[in-house]
C-alpha cells in the first residue's frame, strides 16, 4: 500500500511539475537573423529572392525586349520545385520573388496557378451577379512574355555532431513565345551546424 500511494505520490509530480515550467514568448524583428535549426528558414528565402530578382533584372534580356516591343516585359512566376531533403513549402520563396518584381517596377507581374483560376472563378461570378457597368470582361487577362520556374536541391554532409548543409537554388527565364531560355540563375547558401 505504501509503495502505491508513494507511486501515485511521484505519478502527481512529474504531472504538475510539467506544467509550472512557463513558456516566454516575446515579439522580436521580423529583420531579425535567427537560426535554430540550419535548416531554410524565412531568412534564406527573402535573401535568395532579393539577389536572384536584381541578378535577373539586370540582364540583357530585358532591353533586348524593351527594344523590340517598346514596353516593359510581363513575367508569371511558376513553379519552383523542392529536391531538398526538407520539407519546403516554396510559396514563401514565390511571394518573395513576385514581390521584388513588382516592387522594381520594371517588370508586369501576372498570376500563376491556384490564384489564376480563383481571379477566374470570380470574373465568372460577376457575369451573373455583378451590375452590367461593373462587370469585368472576358478575354481581357495580360499574357504573360517570360515564365520564372526553377528548383531547389541540398546536400548534407554530416559527421557526428557536426554537418554542413549547401542549398543551391537554380532559376531559370524562358521566353513563352519562343521556348528560350534567356537567364538562367543561381544561388548557394552553405550552413555549418554543429550540436
Amino acid at each position: 500500500m505504501k509503495h502505491s500511494i508513494l507511486l501515485a505520490a511521484i505519478s502527481f509530480t512529474l504531472v504538475f511539475s510539467d506544467c509550472n515550467q512557463s513558456r516566454q514568448v516575446q515579439r522580436i524583428d521580423p529583420n531579425q537573423v535567427i537560426d535554430l535549426s540550419g535548416r531554410w528558414n524565412d531568412v534564406d528565402a527573402k535573401l535568395v529572392a532579393a539577389e536572384m530578382t536584381k541578378d535577373v533584372l539586370t540582364r540583357p534580356w530585358k532591353s533586348v525586349y524593351e527594344a523590340k516591343y517598346n514596353k516593359k516585359p510581363t513575367v508569371i512566376v511558376g513553379q519552383i520545385k523542392n529536391k531538398t531533403s526538407e520539407h519546403i513549402d516554396a510559396t514563401n520563396f514565390i511571394k518573395n520573388i513576385e514581390r521584388e518584381f513588382i516592387n522594381s517596377g520594371t517588370v508586369s507581374v501576372v498570376q500563376s496557378g491556384d490564384a489564376r483560376v480563383e481571379v477566374r472563378n470570380e470574373r465568372n461570378d460577376q457575369q451573373t451577379f455583378a451590375s452590367e457597368e461593373t462587370r469585368k470582361k472576358w478575354a481581357k487577362e495580360k499574357g504573360a512574355d517570360f515564365m520564372l520556374n526553377g528548383v531547389m536541391t541540398s546536400v548534407i554532409d554530416e559527421y557526428k555532431k557536426e554537418k554542413v548543409v549547401s542549398y543551391q537554388i537554380n532559376l531559370e527565364l524562358t521566353d513563352l513565345e519562343t521556348n528560350e531560355k534567356v537567364w538562367l540563375g543561381e544561388k548557394q547558401i552553405k550552413k555549418f551546424v554543429k550540436n
